[in-house]
């Protein structure tokens, strides 16, 4: 490939190139591909600014706001006359199954108002949460429609947002029907009769001076100016709509506060499960482990007991045989009482801890850790077991020849990254195991895992932790 000569005493560009087949690229600060590239892209903006005006979604975001001010009319005079009678109704009962009724009837508004949006903007808003009643009867239910938060927002929806529905629609139409008006206007101007000899549009009259569209300037620039305000009206659109998207995603939607719980009942289920399969998992390493280990052992210190007075030597040789199991047998319970919590997490803190890891690991491994503090006892723990999780996967799946470890405290977080040169390909894909069921340990105590990891270029793990458990 040869390299374009720089224009006008500039450099030559490194990655442009000539299109002659050998290539043209637009990465270049100059030369012939970078300009052509801008020139491409200018004339992209403009076909888009230009194609606007008859686009599909201006068309659909229009027909939003024309619709919103008939449906907020409705809205508004239900939730207003609902809620008036149900508080003029309140010195008696039968105020309070009118309340309930109208909020009941403000979240169908709701539902019709998210339904709207989905399928005219776009934009998926999510249901809220459903009013539960804790016991059964309509006495419960109407209380819980009444001290539902969700139920009041979708009221308070329905009252303001016909102020915002008629400025919306007021202000769109003006844009819409005086910008494509005046740009066709030289079409059809001869359809408005004009007081004089002339045809044209009167614009202004008064005792002493009229105004007309009728000469050829005049409707040169109406429509040059049909054209300015068609063009901008997309983007008023697009404004307006975004006031909507906002209010019915605030109103409408679910609380911040339903959001939370909802997360935290899923987050209960994955430490409930996490926690369910650590036991499972300590219980198979005792009883397949050390348990039959310990069992062989007693049962070969029975028999050795039995040969101690006839053969000696062979009991002596039993006995060191059985000296060996106990051995492993210790080994195997220490490893275990590792896997659980390490002693030397405890003691020392994550450094010792994850060296410690690292040493055992099968490639080499550097380690860095970077903390003013020791972080909460439990995140410190989730920090080792994702390292230690972490380089196991390096040991048995990476090929790798070297990797990294670096721990650091950014603000109120834990950052952890786990490097390796091997083979890559690794993803969080699937559920339950690997990478997948570490992320959603991560994410119970609000954590996040992000995996970078192209094919034959290494993987680079980053796992980031709340400094302190709430």
């Amino acid at each position: 490939m040869r390299p374009v000569e720089g224009w006008w005493g500039y450099p030559p560009c490194r990655d442009a190139y000539l299109p002659d087949g050998s290539g043209a690229g637009l990465g270049g600060r100059v030369g012939v591909g970078h300009q052509d590239g801008e020139g491409r892209v200018g004339i992209m903006r403009i076909g888009g600014v230009l194609r606007a005006p008859v686009e599909r979604r201006t068309w659909r975001e229009f027909g939003y706001l024309m619709l919103g001010l008939p449906l907020s009319v409705l809205y508004f005079s239900l939730a207003i006359t609902g809620v008036s009678l149900g508080a003029g109704l309140l010195v008696t009962f039968l105020g309070i199954p009118v309340l309930a009724g109208v909020l009941a009837m403000c979240r169908g508004f709701g539902r019709l108002e998210r339904a709207r949006v989905r399928g005219l903007l776009g934009v998926e808003i999510a249901e809220p949460a459903p009013v539960r009643a804790g016991k059964r009867g309509p006495l419960a239910a109407m209380g819980a429609m009444l001290k539902s938060g969700s139920a009041w927002r979708h009221a308070l929806y329905s009252v303001i947002h016909l102020p915002w529905a008629i400025f919306a629609f007021t202000v769109a139409l003006v844009f819409w029907a005086y910008g494509w008006a005046f740009l066709l206007y030289p079409a059809w101007f001869w359809v408005f009769p004009a007081y004089t000899d002339m045809p044209g549009l009167q614009l202004f009259q008064n005792g002493d001076y009229t105004l007309y569209l009728d000469t050829p300037l005049d409707i040169a620039l109406a429509c040059l100016a049909g054209l300015g305000l068609t063009l901008a009206t997309p983007w008023v659109v697009r404004a307006l709509t975004t006031v909507d998207r906002v209010l019915v995603g605030g109103l409408l939607g679910p609380s911040r506060l339903d959001h939370r719980v909802t997360e935290l009942e899923s987050d209960r289920g994955v430490v409930v499960d996490t926690a369910a399969a650590d036991l499972r998992r300590i219980e198979r390493d005792l009883h397949d482990g050390a348990q039959a280990r310990l069992v062989a052992l007693a049962m070969d210190l029975g028999l050795a007991k039995e040969k101690l007075a006839e053969d000696p030597r062979a009991a002596a040789r039993m006995v060191d045989e059985a000296h060996g199991e106990v051995k492993i047998a210790l080994q195997e319970l220490r490893d275990l009482a590792r896997g659980i919590h390490p002693a030397v997490l405890t003691d020392r803190g994550l450094d010792a801890a994850l060296s410690s890891v690292a040493s055992r690991c099968a490639v080499p491994v550097r380690v860095s850790v970077d903390l003013p503090d020791r972080p909460a006892s439990a995140v410190e723990g989730i920090a080792y077991f994702t390292v230690s999780e972490l380089l196991q996967n390096v040991s048995k799946h990476s090929g790798a020849r070297t990797a990294g470890v670096d721990v650091w405290k950014s603000g109120d977080r834990l950052l952890i990254q786990v490097a390796d040169d091997g083979r890559g390909g690794a993803a969080t894909d699937g559920t339950g195991t690997g990478l997948a069921g570490l992320a959603e340990r991560l994410g119970a105590v609000d954590g996040v895992l992000v995996v970078d990891s192209p094919a034959d270029s290494g993987t680079t793990v980053t796992a980031e932790l709340p400094w302190r458990t709430r």
